[in-house]
């Protein structure tokens, strides 16, 4: 350690930092100084250029770098659950991703290509590294919509930064504040722009960016402290350093004595509340769980004699400080007393239900997906689950049968639930799924679910995750799983939403009597509900085809019963005009060719007049286009009903306006046009 230009501090063990990581040892090995000319680069770049058609040489050898390196970095973090977005770790790949995606633009590639490139990689690093190859399609398609989605950003981007810079000369500094908006507004980051005025010898004011975003984060800080909540936190620190952790008590039971170590009141310390009184309690114990791993926090009671404390949630603050929330039914309650907790039984049965189910439909999703599926959030309720999960793209309703049959199939074997406590790399060692970006402790809890199925190779327990949550002693205790929606949260991310145990039960039941009241409304078996339906919609189709026909024939009748009866002729030109009423304006097209073969030379206007809107269609058979324009015509029937403009060609034209009332005038207006 250096402490003053004559003092210095030896290292108890003297040595030097070489520097040499793996590459720069295969580049010795290789023969060569030079990270990129080591096979493995190499014959990413050779992809790259056979992909570009660009010769990774000159000015072009950067990018052919950039691109090979940060290939490989972003195929690895999607492939150990990490997935683009704006904040983290999600911002961190997004970066690096579209780094790369910016040098395959500068190479002049105008579609996707970074996808393309996976192949290349997998080839040469999935053997020492197998979990490429099990998340393959979900780093192709990432990669595919990340840069799809990019090229819009950078076209809007590029073009901002060229507006604002167009006067710039080299040497000159661009905006901070313009890098910020393009950042802030257009997911356009700083070194992208740095990158884009570099071959102009132009860089970019950072004083002034890093004041804008100081700026920002103020705005959102002042924000933020002034709802309470930092208030608020900081209190926890206190608590615990004088009462330390809480005991959970919660595996083993749903009751427990207890006593009472803090109260915090309207965000400050007190010694006692009444009946009616919010507030949060601290105990040295506790069987209630805090919310934590997507599991909801715990609901119940805390007695001490005839006082009653209504527990209404549980969290749990810094790792390990469980804080009751709740409100005072009756008596008082002070720091000291000793108390009974107990949790309420149904509420916890049902939460221990939906996480055991949760991981059931875990592993069945990797089953039916394959092993690229991660957990990527959940929330765990007494009457619900909620499941996030990485996937690029819709499950189809044969996947979600299949993954469902498969959670059951263990539900029905009701095998004993064990839990373990073992060492982090004992546990994943183990085949144990832990989740990426959590954090663990040297021990963590291992909860074992089922026997493996044949689908499995050979695993003797279906699922086995680290797990801090509460669960049920057998897989037969969830009941059923059944399955009620499938969506998208985020760009490859699904969302699955399921109900087990009784939730299950009463859901499916609820769905049985409304096939049977629909059963009985058409007088069908509940078995034949599916063969009735499609054959009434068969039936409205045809009903409505003949209605349109109907209208159609109609509409093009005339007022009167002659064939010519409403054509007149102005100027010499034969003049036809009609408003249909109850006609949708979308079917004015097919009705205005018809009524181009009926009239055969002249001008048309159709009016139709629908829920008190009016659409306007005016046609112009072809010997008369080079004397009547149909745009200019329909601008003047629109403005009678209201409308603005219009559109189409000379023959025929489109507009609309709300006021169908003044149908007619609109038919005056262009008759007194043409008269004209």
């Amino acid at each position: 350690e250096q402490k003053t230009r004559d003092e210095r501090v030896e290292l108890p063990r003297p040595s030097i930092d070489t520097g040499m990581g793996l590459e720069r040892l295969s580049a010795l090995l290789q023969g060569t100084h030079d990270n990129y000319e080591t096979d493995l680069f190499k014959s990413l770049i050779a992809a790259i250029v056979e992909e570009t058609g660009v010769e990774a040489e000159g000015k072009f050898k950067a990018s052919n770098r950039v691109i090979a390196d940060h290939l490989r970095a972003s195929s690895f973090l999607i492939a150990d659950g990490v997935l683009p977005s704006n904040e983290g770790r999600g911002y961190v790949l997004r970066r690096i991703m579209r780094r790369a995606m910016r040098h395959v633009e500068l190479l002049g590639v105008k579609e996707p290509m970074m996808y393309k490139l996976f192949p290349a990689l997998e080839r040469e690093m999935g053997q020492a590294y197998p979990q490429l190859g099990q998340a393959g399609e979900l780093i192709t398609e990432t990669l595919k919509g990340e840069e799809i989605r990019f090229r819009k950003t950078l076209k809007r981007g590029l073009k901002m930064l060229g507006d604002e810079s167009g006067d710039l000369k080299a040497g000159d500094k661009f905006s901070g504040d313009v890098a910020f908006k393009l950042y802030d507004t257009y997911g356009f980051p700083l070194d992208l722009t740095q990158d884009a005025l570099r071959a102009r010898d132009i860089a970019v004011d950072t004083d002034a960016f890093n004041a804008a975003m100081e700026k920002q984060k103020a705005t959102a800080r002042a924000a933020w402290s002034g709802s309470g909540e930092a208030a608020t936190d900081t209190i926890w620190f206190d608590v615990k350093d004088e009462v330390g952790a809480t005991d959970f008590l919660g595996y083993d039971t749903e009751k427990s004595e207890a006593v009472v170590k803090a109260i915090i009141c309207n965000g400050d310390r007190c010694d006692a509340i009444n009946a009616g009184d919010e507030a949060a309690i601290v105990t040295n114990q506790t069987p209630f769980y805090g919310e934590s791993g997507g599991q909801v926090g715990d609901r119940g009671e805390i007695v001490f004699g005839d006082t009653v404390f209504k527990v209404t949630n549980t969290q749990k603050k810094l790792d390990n400080l469980f804080v009751h929330m709740g409100t005072v039914e009756s008596g008082k309650l002070s720091v000291g007393d000793p108390v009974e907790m107990r949790v309420d039984h149904a509420g916890r049965s049902g939460t221990r239900q939906h996480h055991s189910a949760t991981h059931l439909l875990h592993e069945a999703l990797r089953i039916v997906l394959g092993t690229h599926v991660a957990q990527k959030g959940s929330l765990v309720e007494p009457d619900r689950l909620r499941f996030d999960f990485s996937h690029p793209k819709a499950m189809d309703r044969d996947e979600l049968l299949r993954a469902q049959e498969i959670a059951n199939r263990v539900v029905q074997q009701n095998s004993p639930v064990s839990t373990r406590l073992m060492g982090v790399d004992e546990a994943v060692e183990a085949g144990a799924m832990a989740l990426f970006g959590e954090k663990y402790g040297d021990e963590v809890r291992v909860v074992a679910m089922g026997e493996g199925l044949p689908e499995q190779d050979g695993k003797a327990a279906y699922s086995l995750e680290l797990c801090g949550g509460t669960h049920v002693n057998r897989t037969g205790d969830i009941g059923l799983l059944t399955v009620t929606s499938e969506s998208a949260t985020s760009s490859g991310v699904r969302r699955i939403e399921a109900l087990a145990g009784n939730a299950a039960r009463a859901y499916l039941e609820e769905r049985d009597r409304q096939i049977r009241d629909i059963a009985d409304s058409l007088k069908v078996a509940p078995g034949k509900v599916k063969d009735r339906v499609g054959n009434l919609l068969e039936e409205r189709k045809k009903l409505e085809q003949e209605l349109a026909a109907a209208r159609k024939k109609l509409a093009l009748a005339g007022p009167g019963s002659g064939e010519g009866d409403d054509i007149e002729e102005i100027n010499g030109v034969r003049f036809m005009a009609r408003v249909l009423e109850g006609i949708h304006p979308k079917e004015l097209r097919g009705l205005m060719d018809d009524a181009k073969k009926k009239l055969q030379s002249g001008i048309i206007v159709l009016i139709a007049v629908n829920e008190g809107k009016a659409g306007v269609s005016v046609g112009i058979t072809p010997d008369l286009t080079d004397k009547y324009n149909a745009v200019d015509l329909v601008k003047i029937a629109a403005a009678a009903v209201g409308g603005k403009g219009g559109g189409g060609r000379a023959d025929m034209a489109q507009a609309g306006g709300p006021d169908g009332g003044n149908s007619r005038a609109a038919v005056e207006a262009v008759h007194k046009a043409l008269s004209g």
